[in-house]
This record gives C-alpha cells, sequence and structure tokens, in this order.
C-alpha cells in the first residue's frame, strides 16, 4: 500500500532580478577543427557500386557514354545487341 508524504515541503523557483544588468561579454571559445572521415571501399564494394550505377542508368545515357569511348558502356550496348539478334 501506498502512504502519503507528510513532511514535504515546497519551495518557490529562484525569480529573477529585476532592474538593469549589463549584459555580460560573450565568450568567445576556440571552434574545434572541422573534422573529415574518410573510408576507402574495397575492390569487389567498388564493382558492386558501379554495377548498381550502370543498372539505373538510361539506355540514352550508356549510348551517351559508349560514344565518348566508356568501355563498360560499349560491352553492355553490345551484349543487349546480341540478346537482340538472338531473340531474347
Amino acid at each position: 500500500m501506498v502512504g502519503a508524504i507528510a513532511n514535504a515541503t515546497q519551495t518557490q523557483p529562484a525569480t529573477q532580478p529585476t532592474g538593469t544588468t549589463a549584459p555580460k561579454p560573450a565568450q568567445s571559445k576556440p571552434q574545434p577543427a572541422a573534422v573529415t572521415d574518410s573510408i576507402q571501399l574495397s575492390q569487389a564494394a567498388q564493382a558492386m557500386l558501379a554495377a548498381l550505377q550502370e543498372s539505373r542508368e538510361t539506355p540514352a545515357q550508356t549510348a551517351q557514354e559508349a560514344g565518348l569511348g566508356d568501355l563498360q558502356a560499349k560491352r553492355l550496348l553490345a551484349k543487349e545487341a546480341a540478346a537482340k539478334s538472338l531473340g531474347g
């Protein structure tokens, strides 16, 4: 059973003194230097990332990159052309 608290006293919140007080000047704290993190992806992770980016490309982007000499785009276009000629 829960009993009542008999000796509890209430305290009033501290009040701010009224009147004119001069504002304290802001203390300048030295700012820490910006921290930069860097990561290094393994070759397998880089390949997976490249494949993901390539899969999101439109056919027009792939054709444009192939025209600019991108070997991966050229291989993809050749693969697609071969699949189309086989009826797949």
